[in-house]
């Protein structure tokens, strides 16, 4: 392109021969900018509507799905020294192999001889329970003897005053009679005496009625005698079934009383059988726990003490036995406005620390080096870092977890949801909004009806 005039500044037409506008403008040239454009953009759009799975991320560790496939703690149940190690750290051992040796540091059973004798002081208190048994029986025996002979003699002393009750009847008929005698030779005397001054009778028959009158007399004294002495029978029978009621309750109190001495003599002897009995089976008991063996079959780690003679306290971790067929699970930390997202059968996609993975969280199918997993687990209280705590296990219908998995190495995980537009994801993160909330279809339970 030439361009023949130039204006200058003072407004003149020059000539001039310009050749670097023919580098600047080509018009010539044909432009694709506007093309690659509206291609970039139908890319675009058609990408803002591809599919787009919703997940959950979230970090963990590899643990196991039963709490006895996890590393079990080998603990010391009684406090001692250790005697000799049969295993070293890193190796496998099956369950009942022995680990470690104990040896005893209490004074309470230093005795080699500490089970014969207390099996002897067993035998002795059980001679001592038989022996306070018998006495006792005899006790118990002795008082039923005195309580039929109390009753005998009772019986007896209650007869005989019945019989001395009934003589008391009879002579005070007696003596009511004699007072009747004597009350008509009384009388007899008077007249008699009346007719002795008149002279109508002898001094012979006022002397034979004076003489029956002293008869009548005696009789009565007589009978009031015997009268009195049946009455003071009655008194000294009622003091003797006092007195004979008093000494069988004080022999019957002396032998209930030995009764019951031996009934507490067989009772603290049984328990001391029984003490000695707790303390012989303990004893057997904690000899069995010098020797420490593995509980389940693994791989002996951390061992806790280097040497021998060491002391070991009660409970005290010695090693730790790491179990060798496992079923593996993840452990996985939600929060919990995620929380309600998550549930039992949520299929998990998981990236395991050490092993190389291409992940699209989108598109899970595009992945590589994943693995899946389903959740058989959601805690209900919160741990103490905030979060839920959930398990996942492995999924039977994907791939098999790699072999070379180990308890305690880091995974990641994200829980797959519901699949939705790239757009609509675009716009629920720049607006802070969940992802979307369903349920995974249950089977109906058998019987439910079908509206």
């Amino acid at each position: 392109m030439r361009i023949e005039h130039v204006t200058g500044t003072i407004g003149e037409r020059l000539p001039v021969d310009v050749k670097a506008l023919d580098l600047v403008y080509e018009k010539d040239r044909k432009r694709y900018m506007q093309k690659w454009v509206w291609v970039l953009l139908a890319v675009i759009v058609v990408f803002l509507f591809l599919p787009w799975t919703q997940n959950i991320r979230s970090t963990g560790f590899v643990t196991t799905v039963n709490q006895d496939d996890r590393p079990q703690e080998l603990n010391s149940q009684i406090p001692g020294k250790i005697i000799k190690w049969y295993v070293k750290e890193g190796d496998f051992v099956q369950a009942g192999d022995t680990i470690v040796q104990l040896g005893e540091i209490k004074d309470d059973y230093l005795d080699p001889n500490l089970i014969p004798k207390t099996q002897e002081q067993i035998a002795q208190n059980e001679n001592k329970a038989r022996f306070y048994e018998g006495k006792a029986a005899t006790s118990q025996q002795q008082m039923q003897y005195l309580l039929e002979q109390r009753d005998l003699k009772m019986a007896s002393l209650d007869n005989k005053r019945i019989q001395i009750e009934r003589k008391i009847q009879a002579k005070q008929l007696e003596v009511q009679a004699a007072k009747v005698d004597e009350q008509q030779a009384r009388e007899q005397l008077e007249r008699a005496k009346t007719m002795l001054e008149k002279e109508a009778i002898s001094k012979f028959d006022f002397e034979r009625r004076n003489a029956t009158f002293q008869k009548a007399l005696a009789a009565v004294t007589d009978k009031q005698n015997e009268l009195d002495n049946l009455r003071q029978d009655l008194l000294i029978n009622k003091l003797d079934i006092s007195n004979a009621t008093q000494e069988y309750a004080e022999k019957i109190a002396k032998a209930q009383g030995d009764q019951f001495a031996s009934s507490g003599a067989v009772a603290e002897a049984k328990e001391k059988v029984a003490s000695l009995s707790i303390k012989k089976q303990n004893i057997e008991q904690r000899s069995g726990y010098y020797f420490l063996v593995a509980p389940q079959s693994g791989q002996v780690i951390k061992a806790m003490k280097a040497g021998i003679n060491e002391i070991v306290k009660e409970g005290e971790k010695i090693v730790e036995i790491v179990p060798q067929d496992i079923d593996y699970a993840v452990e996985l930390f939600v929060s919990p406005m995620d929380l309600p997202l998550v549930d039992i059968g949520q299929k998990v996609r998981f990236m395991f620390d050490g092993f190389p993975a291409i992940v699209f969280s989108g598109w899970p199918a595009a992945s590589y080096g994943t693995y899946g997993g389903k959740v058989i687990a959601v805690e209900s209280n919160r741990s103490i870092n905030g979060k839920f705590r959930i398990l996942v296990a492995e999924d039977s219908t994907d791939r098999h977890w790699p072999p070379g998995l180990r308890l305690g190495s880091g995974a990641s995980g994200f829980a797959l949801l519901k699949d939705v537009p790239v757009w609509y994801e675009l716009w629920r993160n720049i607006n802070g909004f969940p992802p979307e909330f369903y349920k995974l279809d249950k089977p109906a339970a058998k019987g439910d009806k079908k509206e």
